[in-house]
Parts: C-alpha cells; structure tokens; sequence
C-alpha cells in the first residue's frame, strides 16, 4: 500500500511529450526564481515535472533544487483542489535560494496556479 504523501510514480510527469503537453496547453504562473504551468490532467491526483537547466547552475545546485521542489509538491498535493498536471522551471537565480526560500517561492506559486 502507497504512503498517503509519497510520491509515487503515478504523481510525476516521465515522458517528454506530457512536459510538451502541459507546456503548450497549461497556464504560467511567473515568481522571481520559478515558472508554473499547469493544465487539467487526466490523472486522479495532481502529477508534477520539475525542469531545472544548465543555466541556473552545477549538477549540485540542479538537484538541491529538483528535491527542494519535489518535496514541497508532495506536502502540497493532497491539499491540490484538483487533477492537475504542473511543470515547473527553475529560472536563472534560483541557485541563490536558501532550501526554505525556494520552497515558500514554490508553495506560493503552487497555490496561486491552483487558484486560476
């Protein structure tokens, strides 16, 4: 039996044509650090994807915050109103993020994609 907050595979976006997907058909939601798209899915839970470039840092630095973001997702999504799929990219200046900065940044975010 699944962990009532895991983070199943069933909860991730895995294959490049869904990233296509959500980013051509979603919804932006801009902060400082991040980009939020997201679009109705066809899941029962919302299922997230997290795009981290060369260009915001080193591998260190990319999956500092891959984690950051996946973990604040996998609080977030039982609260998620409804099934959603959500991409979300880390822009340049996002390395100088502490872990708690970044996942208030994303919770915000999360929140205010959720909203409309």
């Amino acid at each position: 039996m699944a962990r009532p907050e895991g983070y199943p595979k069933a909860a991730r976006l895995r294959r490049r044509m869904e990233f296509l997907a959500v980013q051509r058909d979603g919804r932006r939601r801009h902060t400082p650090c991040f980009v939020i798209i997201r679009r109705p899915g066809p899941a029962a839970l919302a299922r997230l994807g997290v795009t981290v470039s060369a260009r915001v840092g080193n591998a260190v630095v990319r999956n500092r915050l891959k984690r950051v973001t996946r973990e604040v997702f996998r609080r977030w999504r039982r609260r998620c109103p409804s099934a959603a799929d959500i991409v979300v990219i880390a822009k340049p200046g996002a390395q100088h993020l502490t872990n708690a900065q970044a996942a208030t940044e994303i919770e915000r975010a999360l929140e205010l994609a959720a909203a409309g």
